[in-house]
């Protein structure tokens, strides 16, 4: 089948707008220390400021499946982006703390909001093409991580201000999200969006189906945050590596995730995505055994590439799978799913750091390998729906004039 120009125009326009989103969200995690030097802020108030992002993300997760039933989901995209890289400005320039918890308020209500509608948006692009791309989106998210991650460390290096940097860098990314927005207006999930105001309420959307999913979401994120939170301490303080070295498992881990992201279609395409799903948990669940057992730092940078490589392929996945759980109420499914993303941010950092600090982080790295385990058998009780035949989900077009 051929795929209609608007249509391939919407998905160029939905790799860059994740790939802004990547980069965003990196520069703002990345230079946590110099936002608490900024501002001030004790060990103790730090968590209670990081913590609250990931809650406000959960409330605007929940907030976009009511909110897509008047605007279409392409539209909350296009609005909230640019919301989101300005609150980044804020984080950098504000000078008492009120503005910083401002600004993250702000910033974690919109993240909630539109990493629910931006997943919405690719799944009725995927629907469109009648086949997986939902991973090239997560892999161009990825791609922005690591281009943000560059733009931090090129900040740290020359001792550039946040107010300078997140500025220099909104100015940059900033238009890309704003040109590429308006060509999402081709993209409507089928037989959701905006509502006429006549229209009743649609039935209760069960949880119970996608209890599974949810918690394979949970799992995964808190797998991710064990790399990325815990992998230079424990390369540190376990292995008795350098502090260069200590900051290789990161990048490994975020390129692996790049490339298994990249050709992650193409399995989901030949074997299914349950299947996918559950060859990520093995892969992972190696990588962590790997970390967990290494006798030495290079070992254990090995096996976190392990676990980008399998966790990659994981997360794209549950939100396509949840939309085909529930067709007629998709945009419900993947907010729902979304909200686990913020619970295992949540959950996930202080679980292992305790293990950590009670016991040690070798048996730390075991917890998140026992979860992943436990993919295997809750990806048993999803039910495979059928591939979906090519929709096409175009809105109607404008009426064209002659002159």
């Amino acid at each position: 089948m051929e795929i209609p120009l608007r249509l391939r125009q919407a998905r160029s326009a939905l790799l860059l707008i994740f790939l802004v989103h990547g980069a965003v969200f990196a520069l703002l995690v990345t230079r946590i220390p110099a936002i608490q030097d900024r501002y001030g802020l004790s060990d103790a108030a730090l968590p209670a400021f990081l913590a609250a992002v990931p809650i406000l993300a959960g409330v605007g997760s929940l907030s976009a499946s009511r909110l897509v039933r008047r605007v279409p989901a392409p539209m909350v995209v296009r609005v909230l982006q640019p919301v989101i890289c300005l609150t980044l400005v804020g984080v950098g320039s504000g000078r008492a703390v009120w503005h910083l918890a401002l600004s993250l308020a702000v910033f974690g209500l919109m993240v909630g909001a539109l990493e629910a509608t931006m997943n919405m948006t690719g799944v009725g692009i995927e629907r469109g093409y009648g086949r997986s791309i939902m991973l090239r989106f997560h892999g161009a998210a990825s791609l922005g991580g690591i281009v943000g991650a560059l733009l931090a460390w090129a900040g740290a290096h020359w001792d550039v201000s946040l107010s300078v940097l997140y500025t220099v860098s909104v100015v940059v990314l900033l238009p890309i999200g704003v040109a590429a927005g308006p060509r999402l207006s081709a993209v409507e999930l089928p037989g959701e969006g905006a509502a006429p105001a006549s229209k009743t309420e649609r039935p209760a959307v069960p949880w119970k189906p996608l209890l599974p999913l949810c918690l394979i979401m949970g799992v995964a994120v808190v797998a991710d945050s064990t790399a990325t939170n815990w992998s230079a301490k424990f390369l540190q303080d376990t292995l008795g590596s350098s502090e260069a070295v200590a900051t290789l498992p990161y990048a490994l881990y975020m390129v692996a995730t790049l490339v298994g992201r990249g050709f992650g279609d193409q399995w989901v395409r030949r074997w299914g995505a349950a299947s996918v799903i559950r060859a990520g948990a093995v892969l992972s669940a190696a990588g962590f055994s790997v970390v967990a057992a290494a006798p030495g730092p290079w070992a254990a940078v090995f096996g976190f590439g392990m676990l980008g490589a399998g966790l990659s392929v994981i997360i794209p996945q549950v939100f396509t799978v949840g939309a085909r759980l529930l067709p007629g109420s998709s945009d419900t499914a993947i907010a729902r799913v979304n909200l686990f993303n913020y619970v295992g941010f949540l959950v996930g950092p202080p679980l292992v750091g305790a293990v950590g600090a009670t016991v040690s982080y070798r048996a730390a790295m075991c917890v998140p390998l026992l979860l992943v385990l436990g993919v295997l058998l809750m990806a048993r009780s999803l039910v495979a729906p059928e591939r979906p035949e090519p929709t096409v989900p175009l809105a109607r077009p404008a009426p064209t004039t002659t002159g």
